[in-house]
């Protein structure tokens, strides 16, 4: 067993025009402040960190990393979640997604979808250059329109998007594979991969890719319905990334998962800070160390009551009560007596 990194916090609900979130210095030293180890970085994010130089440029990822150290914060991971939404979009979701996409390519699909590759190709290649593992991202959507079977789908439909998804994100995955990187898709309503069945759906496609993997999130499994300590169990090898986020869902007679068409704050379903919703949260740490997952319990901060500079604060108690420092020894070794063959067999009834 290893005991979970952390407590780190995903900057890109926190990156602003206004000190200290418009820099890289400022932002570390108050994410510091907050009591973080850690910081998992949008590549997207310019105010703190220059994708393409970090692609090309170790030095440039040596002299950023370094200052986050200088201030005794760890970059954990990069991420591109917005890019790795743009790789598969329907057309129906085109204006809405428009404006994730550098100017000049919007209002253009197939540019549009060339520019957010060689995004994460980027974002992979700064990982590398930074000596990090794993890149987490959304794999976006081709399917989604058609969550609900009606009207009925044709037969193939659902296999067409799948196989063209598997086709787009199958050379990132190999450059992911040559570069030490794990793609790790953030299981997420709006993508594709939404659930556990739609990963698997993903996987036979991909051919198990040994790089595809999972950013575990329990509070998108809330809002389904879905079992999150029984995913932890189904899908262990595939868990490379944690983002410690809290949920809650209240369905009533006139509102369950869909949610009306209303706001994140009168839905059943909404996020919330850690530890005003319904994750169970020991047994998710209890399950994530019994696993021997070694990596970060990065704080997203997500709540549609609470304000985020204080969602960030309790956040990193929050995780650092929540992390549990794995015992070195069995809690009866005290009562060994010490064992060899004889004493077994004689223990056993088996004589001499």
């Amino acid at each position: 067993m290893q005991t979970l990194k952390g407590p780190a916090l995903f900057l890109a609900q926190f990156a602003g025009d206004a000190a200290p979130f418009d820099t890289w210095e400022g932002i570390c030293r108050w994410a510091a402040d907050c009591g973080y180890a850690g910081v998992q970085v949008p590549s997207w994010e310019g105010r703190l960190f220059d994708l393409e130089r970090a692609a090309s440029s170790k030095g440039y990822c040596d002299d950023w990393k370094g200052q986050a150290a200088d201030l005794g914060i760890e970059v954990t991971e990069l991420a591109c979640h917005l890019q790795g939404q743009l790789v598969a979009v329907h057309p129906a979701y085109d204006a809405a997604f428009d404006g994730f996409a550098a100017p000049e390519v919007r209002g253009n699909p197939a540019a549009r979808q060339a520019w957010a590759v060689d995004q994460v190709e980027k974002t992979i290649r700064a990982s590398a250059n930074l000596g990090l593992t794993a890149v987490g991202t959304f794999s976006g959507a081709l399917a989604w329109p058609y969550i609900y079977p009606w009207p009925q789908r044709p037969a193939g439909l659902v296999e067409a998007a799948f196989d063209e998804l598997a086709k787009r994100w199958r050379p990132l995955l190999d450059l992911a594979d040559e570069n030490g990187i794990d793609l790790c898709y953030e299981i997420h309503p709006g993508e594709d991969l939404h659930d556990g069945i739609s990963f698997e759906m993903f996987l036979d496609r991909v051919d198990q890719h040994a790089r595809a993997k999972m950013l575990y999130d329990p509070s998108h499994y809330v809002l389904q319905c879905l079992d999150y300590l029984d995913n932890l169990d189904i899908y262990a090898e595939r868990i490379g990334m944690f983002h410690v986020k809290d949920a809650e869902f209240n369905p009533t007679g006139r509102q369950g998962v869909y949610g009306g068409f209303q706001s994140w704050v009168n839905r059943a379903g909404r996020f919330r800070s850690l530890g005003d919703g319904q994750v169970d949260f020991g047994a998710v740490f209890s399950k994530l160390t019994a696993m021997d997952f070694g990596g970060w319990a990065v704080v997203e901060w997500e709540c549609a009551l609470k304000h985020p500079e204080d969602g960030a604060r309790e956040g990193a108690a929050f995780v650092r009560d929540h992390i549990i420092r794995v015992t070195p020894h069995a809690f009866d070794d005290f009562a060994d007596g010490g064992t060899d063959e004889a004493a077994i067999r004689k223990m056993l009834g088996l004589g001499q």
